[in-house]
């Protein structure tokens, strides 16, 4: 491979490896996104109930700590970002790794109102917002040609922790209860990702002396292979980019998997027990969402690289829209499934999407500062969303008024996207 370092630099063992290094990135990458799984939704809707029993706090209590620490979360995130341009994810991802195990004994010990808010503060902005952002930008930074298949790729993490956390966290609360539970998930946190991250991650391609993609040239020469939005690379800075109509259309675009996805997972056992079905069908249908969610990752990935990707992350609200419709129908174990695989399916189209649609768009230099600031939109959506769902169950006994009401973000997302054209810089 060509080099762009000197001698010395050239000689590391990562350019003489047989293959190209981002691959053993992008593994580390989905590792850490798997790892994010303790301070996901998706995990911490199996602790609700516990705690409810426990402490006697309302559902509405805890949706509107959850939302506080979330909103916390979301502010952190620009910080975050500029962190990941200054000092690279080596550094950051062997940090944020340390402080969340610790986060997770936190929410072990936790005893008032108050306690739970750092907490979810916490596992939020080390677990769901940092180990969520700095790995897809950091594959943006080691992929430009093959960006969308190696992002789709990544998402494998997310998608299997989906369906392993719960059922585990069910389980370890079953055994040890959920204090006991939390004490283990720090364990899990530091055993997975702390030494394969000082060992294998390294800043840019260009550090060690190779290209993106593993190219012998500059991965801006397209080929062919990458038929989508972007003709060349063009680093745009967040002052630059907030200035276009793209970025607050893909910030719009981008708001309903994080407020209502997350607002539908944390309140899904009460949801399924409310049309009669068991708690463990809840956590079984996580099982269910992250295939599809896989499958659906690793066709939009395909696709962001070779059609424009403002018409896939389209395609997923409307799957958002299929799947709210299907929850009026539950009534069995099997209709549930049939909710999961729709959900999972949406899930994996706009996630996949909106991280591959920042750097297509905005270029891969300032993609931490980029990224840091449409994480803290989507942190801040994902705040919301619990609250007026637990807001309305306690006074109906339903969730249907909400989500009736919120079916018409998903709609607006739709076109949203389609008119997210990429924005032009004149050089």
């Amino acid at each position: 491979m060509r080099s762009t370092k000197s001698p010395s630099e050239i000689g590391s063992w990562t350019s003489r490896s047989p293959f190209f290094h981002g691959w053993t990135v992008l593994a580390i990458a989905s590792l850490a996104m798997f790892t994010s799984g303790p301070g996901q939704t998706y995990s911490v809707s199996i602790f609700v109930d516990p705690l409810i029993r426990e402490t006697g706090w309302t559902r509405t209590d805890i949706a509107a700590l959850y939302a506080a620490g979330s909103l916390t979360a979301a502010c952190a995130m620009i910080f975050i970002g500029r962190l990941f341009d200054r000092w690279g994810a080596r550094i950051l991802i062997s940090i944020i790794v340390i402080l969340f195990g610790l986060a997770a004994l936190w929410m072990s010990r936790i005893g008032s109102p108050f306690e739970l808010y750092l907490g979810f503060a916490a596992i939020r902005t080390l677990g769901q917002g940092s180990l969520t952002m700095i790995p897809t930008s950091l594959i943006a930074v080691w992929f430009i040609r093959l960006r969308g298949r190696a992002t789709a790729i990544s998402f494998l993490g997310t998608s299997i922790s989906q369906a392993t956390f719960p059922p585990v966290i069910h389980f370890l609360i079953a055994e040890f209860g959920w204090r006991g539970a939390w004490v283990a998930l720090a364990v899990i946190i530091w055993s997975l990702l702390l030494i394969p991250t000082i060992a294998f991650v390294r800043r840019s391609p260009e550090s060690v002396g190779l290209h993106p993609d593993g190219d012998d040239v500059s991965a801006d020469v397209t080929d062919g292979d990458q038929d989508s939005d972007i003709e060349q690379e063009v680093d745009w800075t967040l002052r630059e980019a907030a200035k276009t109509r793209a970025l607050w259309l893909l910030l719009l675009a981008g708001s309903s998997q994080a407020l209502i996805g997350t607002a539908l997972v944390f309140h899904q056992v009460s949801i399924f027990t409310g049309k009669g079905l068991d708690a463990s069908v809840a956590a079984s249908v996580f099982t269910v969402m992250a295939p599809c969610a896989i499958a659906a990752s690793l066709v939009a990935g395909f696709l962001a690289d070779k059609v424009p990707n403002r018409f896939v992350l389209a395609a997923g609200q409307v799957l958002m829209v299929i799947g709210m419709l299907l929850i009026f129908g539950i009534s069995s174990v099997w209709h549930a499934f049939l909710y999961g695989a729709i959900m999972g399916f949406a899930q994996g189209v706009i996630m996949t999407t909106s991280a591959v649609i920042w750097p297509n768009y905005f270029g891969r230099r300032y993609i931490g500062s980029i990224r840091g600031a449409a994480t803290t939109s989507m942190v801040g959506f994902a705040a919301i969303g619990p609250l007026p769902f637990a807001y309305t169950f306690d006074i109906t006994g339903s969730y249907t008024t909400a989500i009736l009401l919120f079916l018409l973000l998903p709609l607006s997302c739709v076109v949203a996207a389609l008119l997210a054209l990429p924005p032009r810089k004149i050089i």
